[in-house]
């Protein structure tokens, strides 16, 4: 069984909650959090929970059990590409934020996963950082329903998810006592309040007390894309001046760490965000949800539909375009960036860090699997640092910056061939189909099934490797186009 079969098999678990498979196992193996591991890009620590050592001889009481509407995972073949760990690899995931010392960069974003005492003291038990707690203002919340929809993929994971919600709906004085009560009891804990205003005295009030409940920082929201009220949210991220102007306000009046989140729907995101470096702040969050629309017919509220924040999988590359615009800006080196967008598992939160955050924050992953995520989010993070040899994150924060030019400097004169692994090719044509109706007409399909590069033709654009099902496509070293 070759490892992207593992990994797709690994891919169709659901996650159960009190997995049966591992509460039938007999071995003292674990093998629904070994498939977790793999189902968040972590196989180092999988090995960990279960390996093809301890199912030797097995009868697969963990397959019996395995509630699939399918049909039962393959937990012995999984496991038999596996091998045994002793132990899960350990860094120092320990960073400073805006001044502030954090046991790990993993917090939870200002949304739904965060809306009271229970649900953010459980995320803390279970490990993460610190919060961004849901959004508080002095206005009346009132939320639709439905008020979720979400793109799927073919086993029915979000591709991208998209909300109506606002703020908070709690009275302002419930939810900062709440802040109140979760540093108290968390004193190690990073609790951000994020706030929002409509006008100058609302914010200084918010902020006030934010602070006055001990909260270790203030998150300014300047991006909900959805607010059901005008001049808030992303109407003031759209607007340098008036992110100047509360940035302003909220730093003159607070002594703690103020940190704007800034919208992506505008275009260039750097015009706030220097805005908000000139007032005073001390980091900036991005970004928040993407506008956009959904059609299916489950998502209406009676009968009407609207445009509203779209999150998930799907955005992440648009929120680390975010990110690096913000990083090459000359002007806006002492601000601190945390980033929001997109982030799963371990790696994709790495892609931010090594852009220039020094912490991450996650809602839609949250959503969907849960607060435990972030045992794979610290051990693949930490596997991958001692794997490095790297001893703090700090080290990881912006090393690829380097690595981003302009397009009128980049490369132009060389390319690389794809090569073909025919031992793993399965002969699909799924590169020959894409690459004669979308390419270059460079791959021959031969009476074997197996496809040949044609070089005259081929530009190395790599569509082939791209759709390649199997993992059968690499890439040659790179030589002169001529």
């Amino acid at each position: 069984m070759h490892t992207i079969h593992i990994a797709e098999e690994a891919s169709r678990c659901l996650l159960c909650k009190e997995a049966p498979c591992t509460t039938a196992c007999t071995r003292s193996q674990d093998p629904a959090r070994g498939l977790r591991a793999l189902r968040f890009d972590n196989d180092p620590v999988a090995g960990h929970y279960f390996s093809k050592d301890a199912c030797v001889g097995c009868e697969a009481p963990c397959e019996n059990a395995c509630i699939h509407y399918d049909h039962p995972v393959r937990i012995r073949d999984v496991a038999s590409g596996i091998e045994s760990v002793a132990q899960e690899p350990k860094a120092d995931l320990s960073i400073d934020f805006c001044g502030i010392r954090c046991e790990n960069p993993f917090f939870l974003a200002s949304s739904a996963v965060c809306t009271n005492y229970e649900m953010v003291a459980k995320a803390f038990d279970a490990g993460w950082a610190g919060v961004f707690y849901k959004t508080i203002c002095l206005r009346e919340i009132k939320e639709v329903s439905p008020r979720f929809d979400a793109v799927h993929d073919e086993k029915g994971a979000f591709i991208g998810f998209r909300n109506m919600e606002q703020l908070s709906e709690n009275p302002p004085e419930e939810d900062f006592d709440i802040l109140r009560r979760l540093k108290q009891n968390y004193p190690s804990k990073i609790v951000v309040a994020s706030i929002m205003g409509q006008n100058e005295d609302e914010w200084i009030q918010l902020a006030r007390m934010a602070e006055a409940a001990g909260a270790d920082a203030i998150e300014l929201n300047f991006s909900c894309p959805q607010m059901k009220y005008s001049g808030m949210g992303s109407d003031v991220g759209q607007n340098p001046e008036l992110v100047m102007a509360y940035t302003y306000y909220v730093k003159r009046n607070t002594r703690i760490p103020v940190i704007p989140k800034m919208t992506p729907n505008i275009t260039h995101i750097t015009a706030p965000a220097m805005a908000a470096h000139f007032a005073g702040a001390n980091g900036i969050s991005a970004i928040n949800t993407i506008k956009s629309v959904t059609m299916s017919a489950g998502s209406a509220v009676s009968g009407r539909k609207t445009v509203s924040g779209y999150s998930g999988k799907a955005v992440k590359p648009i929120a680390l375009r975010n990110i690096l615009e913000l990083s090459k800006n000359p002007f806006m080196s002492k601000l601190q960036l945390s980033g929001v967008g997109g982030i799963e598992s371990w790696r994709d939160a790495l892609e931010f860090i090594q852009l220039g955050c020094r912490n991450v924050q996650v809602c839609t992953a949250v959503m969907q699997f849960g607060y435990r995520i972030i045992d794979d989010l610290v051990s693949g993070l930490s596997a991958y640092m001692a794997g490095r040899g790297v001893e703090h994150v700090d080290e990881l924060v912006g090393e690829q910056l380097p690595l981003f030019v302009l397009p009128e400097h980049l490369d132009r004169d060389t390319k690389v061939f794809p090569v073909i692994d025919r031992n793993v090719c399965i002969g699909c044509g799924r590169c020959y189909i894409s690459c004669s109706d979308g390419g270059h007409q460079a791959i021959a399909f031969g009476e074997d099934r197996k496809p040949l590069i044609i070089g005259k033709k081929c530009v190395g654009c790599h569509l082939c490797r791209l759709v390649c099902p199997s993992g059968a496509i690499g890439t040659a070293k790179r030589i002169s186009k001529n």
